[in-house]
């Protein structure tokens, strides 16, 4: 892409009133499907930079909006916009107006293709997808997850069976997703208090310091999933879980048998459902 073409579209603040620089792209007037096809034809056949320029500026809006729909990888909105923009300039280098289509519909896949390779250098310090069906699988899988937390087996099944996927891999990419930064050295304050981060690691050459933190986030991930669901429980249900299970000092069905007055099997049955029920949210 030439330098002139770079410096076509409107500058995006970094600081600053980002409703500023929408507010004006939105005052651009918009083209007719007939002014698009000359301007289109004025860049393909005589390489006019002036068409060039009409045709980014009337569609700077629409970039707008493509990345307004990226807001949740909690990215700078002016950075999203930028990237979208350097989409739209390939396009229109790109844009044949022969084939009989909108300049929009052409432009669309490589404003989306310039943010997704964005989202992704910094998504996280370690790259969460590598592959061209990872990332398909990355993006479509934040469309799916219409809620915090984590899926259910039937999510995760729904998901697989619209994805075209294994379960397996969307649990994979589910766990990358929730994943926190790691940060590699310590600071200061944190050599003296006991913390931890993956240089020191450096020395052991059987530490895998990815799967460390991938298991760390997930051992906390269970844990809140396990007391959510034990909050689930009735009150007599979630005692004799604590007691058989969770306590320094496990009690007996016996024990829990003499304290509810009723008999060593009722206490059996009745740990037996929790157990199910609590299973059942874990899945």
């Amino acid at each position: 892409m030439s330098t002139n073409m770079q410096s076509m579209a409107l500058s995006v603040p970094q600081t600053g009133s980002l409703e500023t620089y929408i507010q004006a792209v939105n005052s651009i007037n918009m083209l007719s499907a007939e002014e698009e096809r000359q301007l289109a034809e004025r860049l393909y056949n005589e390489g006019d930079l002036e068409a060039a320029r009409r045709l980014i500026m009337s569609h700077l809006r629409f970039v707008v909006h493509v990345a307004k729909s990226y807001a949740g990888y909690g990215l700078p909105q002016a950075d999203l916009i930028q990237e979208g923009n350097i989409g739209l300039m390939k396009a229109v280098k790109r844009f044949d107006p022969n084939v009989g289509v909108r300049l929009v519909s052409f432009a669309v896949h490589w404003i989306k293709a310039e943010i997704h390779e964005f989202v992704l250098r910094n998504w996280r310090i370690v790259k969460v997808a590598t592959t061209k069906a990872q990332r398909k699988l990355f993006f479509n899988l934040r469309k799916a997850k219409k809620r915090l937390g984590w899926f259910t087996h039937e999510e995760v099944q729904q998901v697989a069976d619209e994805l075209g996927v294994s379960t397996k891999e969307v649990l994979q990419m589910e766990a990358r997703m929730s994943s926190q930064d790691q940060s590699f050295d310590l600071s200061a304050d944190d050599d003296e208090t006991g913390n931890f981060a993956p240089v020191q690691y450096l020395e052991d050459k059987s530490a895998d310091v990815e799967s460390e933190v991938l298991d760390a986030n997930w051992e906390d991930n269970a844990s809140q999933r396990l007391y959510s669901a034990i909050k689930t429980l009735d009150e007599r249900s979630q005692h004799i879980i604590q007691c058989r299970w969770l306590a320094d000092d496990k009690a007996t069905l016996q024990d829990l048998a003499d304290q509810y007055q009723v008999s060593a099997e009722r206490v059996r049955q009745i740990e037996k459902n929790a157990m199910k029920k609590l299973q059942a949210a874990m899945a």
